[in-house]
């Protein structure tokens, strides 16, 4: 009895957040920095800030595949290999298909990284925030349920997580995007500088090309170096000059003293006790050894992302919750999300040839969106949609050739060209889901996820502009042999999954409280994706990281006056 006391008491901490991505390392900083004692579940492997980057300064022929994706990989990762940042350099921070399954009742592109980081390491980095057509779009259309926050609600602590990550940008004053803390901008070429104008000229500002805005380091910030513009992101940066977690928010966490990761930790379930009508804690098992483990704490953050926290709040049952914890509404697993991409315009120009630019700058140009903005427009979808893109040069001879004339020809520069893809709101539909599935197990003994989510007609007719409208303002600036293209991805591709455990204002039609707790345990928070009610049009993770330490700061501020 004795030793089983102090095994309770030596896995006591006050706080366990589940999973290490961007959501997961600001939980991670934020209540460690409160003084909580922090335990942080990750179900991969460890990967320190520069130590664990080895493909990071190696150039195309030192690797055994010049930077492709060998066969064997196509074959172990069918799914994670068609991401356009999936390569011989950066494979070792995504999953092996074989080794994750999961089940696609109709196509669904599930793309992960499981590892301390997790996809905070591969991400796109483009950061925008939301303004109040995004929040209030639900009340307005009827689809899904009213956000229980607005703009106002959420600004304070964009400006808090902005000024802590780092992000470059330019002010602009638009109100559907509204501007951020920035740090100086990065710059457009000639050719976007180009387009950017006779766009503004032609729609009378009513349609706008900005730069990209992105965790990325103009100038040094908080002790991390600014962007090399290698573009070699995905293998971790040495510099620390894009936010992840390993190069940000876990070493502040680390600093404070209070933090303690544990990494191969696969979380089976949460424990709830329904005598005290709380969680206390989380019952792991170790992904090496197999063995079984349980933690404890006095609140319990979830940031495993959305299907990851899914699979863990159905799998946590009990008497209280038989469906899942927090479920009874019977919302949990309901309204997937992703944006609807893969569709845009392309075009190219004489113009500008004794123009080039600087290094491999990893961000683009970004058109805000203009449908459906003014109550008085009435296109045949709801929502709407922005873009990103950007111009560039090629080389000069694409064709076959061979001999020193052929090699001498790949040095030149050929002609500038243009393009822009959609990034389009997806309605939340309650029969998009994730449901467990307890007959097929993955080698952990925990049951596989069934997937069952699709884009609709909304987002089907939504297309047509999405193309369309991108081939007319490139037309509008003059450029040539504009065409449009649509490669009709699935759900999940665009990496963007949202919902599962919505916000909401009523117990009965959501999983989640306005302060991220949810409804029926308040002990228990979801600030990754899972929480979304909604998704906009607009990258999704700077609003995780807002919502993340508004959560953290109000479950420190609950933690004193004793509510949890």
């Amino acid at each position: 009895m004795n030793l089983n006391l102090r095994a309770i008491s030596e896995n006591t901490y006050d706080a366990i957040v589940i999973g290490s991505g961007i959501s997961g390392g600001w939980a991670a900083k934020e209540l460690t920095e409160k003084g909580l004692k922090t335990l942080v579940l990750e179900r991969g492997r460890m990967v320190e800030h520069v130590a664990d980057y080895p493909t990071a300064n190696l150039n195309p022929w030192e690797m055994k595949y010049r930077g492709s994706v060998a066969p064997a990989d196509r074959r172990a990762a069918p799914i994670q290999s068609k991401v356009y940042n999936y390569h011989d350099a950066s494979k070792h921070f995504f999953v092996r298909d074989v080794d994750e399954p999961y089940n696609q009742v109709k196509p669904f592109d599930w793309i992960r990284g499981y590892h301390v980081g997790g996809r905070s390491i591969l991400w796109g980095k483009q950061t925008y925030r939301w303004s109040d057509l995004d929040f209030e779009a639900n009340a307005k259309d009827g689809y899904g349920v009213d956000w229980p926050i607005r703009y106002a609600d959420i600004a304070p602590w964009y400006s808090y997580v902005e000024k802590f990550a780092g992000i470059s940008g330019s002010v602009e004053n638009i109100p559907v995007l509204p501007d951020s803390e920035f740090l100086p901008p990065m710059e457009m070429n000639v050719l976007e500088k180009h387009v950017a104008k006779r766009v503004e000229e032609h729609y009378k500002g009513a349609r706008r090309i900005i730069i990209g805005r992105v965790a990325h380091l103009t100038v040094p910030h908080n002790g991390r170096g600014s962007c090399q513009y290698r573009n070699r992101c995905e293998r971790g940066c040495p510099f620390g000059a894009y936010f992840s977690s390993n190069s940000t928010t876990l070493p502040a966490a680390k600093a404070t003293g209070h933090l303690t990761i544990r990494p191969f930790s696969i979380v089976h379930s949460i424990l709830y006790d329904e005598k005290k009508g709380r969680a206390t804690g989380v019952k792991i098992v170790d992904a090496e050894t197999m063995q079984t483990y349980e933690f404890y704490a006095r609140i319990i953050f979830c940031n495993a992302s959305t299907l990851g926290t899914a699979a863990i709040l159905l799998n946590s049952t009990s008497n209280r919750f038989p469906n899942g914890l927090g479920n009874d509404s019977g919302q949990l697993g309901h309204n997937l999300m992703d944006h609807h991409y893969g569709v845009g315009a392309y075009g190219d120009t004489d113009d500008f040839q004794d123009f080039y630019y600087f290094g491999r700058r990893p961000n683009g140009i970004y058109i805000p969106r203009f449908r459906n903005v003014d109550d008085g427009e009435k296109r045949d979808y709801l929502r709407g949609f922005g873009y990103q893109g950007g111009a560039s040069r090629g080389r000069a001879n694409a064709d076959e050739g061979i001999g020193a004339a052929f090699k001498e020809s790949l040095t030149g520069v050929g002609k500038w060209s243009f393009g822009v893809g959609a990034w389009g709101e997806h309605l939340p539909y309650f029969e998009n889901k994730v449901t467990l599935n307890h007959d097929k197990k993955d080698k952990w003994g925990l049951p596989t996820l069934d997937i069952d989510c699709e884009f609709r007609e909304n987002e089907r007719k939504m297309r047509a502009d999405m193309a369309n409208d991108a081939a007319e303002m490139l037309e509008a600036a003059g450029l040539k042999n504009v065409g449009t293209y649509d490669s009709s991805p699935a759900p999940g591709f665009c990496i963007h999954e949202m919902g599962t455990a919505r916000m909401g204002r009523d117990p009965k039609t959501s999983v989640l409280n306005a302060w991220n707790q949810v409804h029926a345990c308040p002990n228990i928070f979801v600030t990754d994706g899972a929480c979304m009610t909604s998704n906009g049009v607009v990258n999704p993770s700077l609003t995780y990281m807002a919502l993340t330490a508004r959560a953290a700061d109000w479950a420190g501020e609950e933690l004193k006056r004793g509510n949890l």
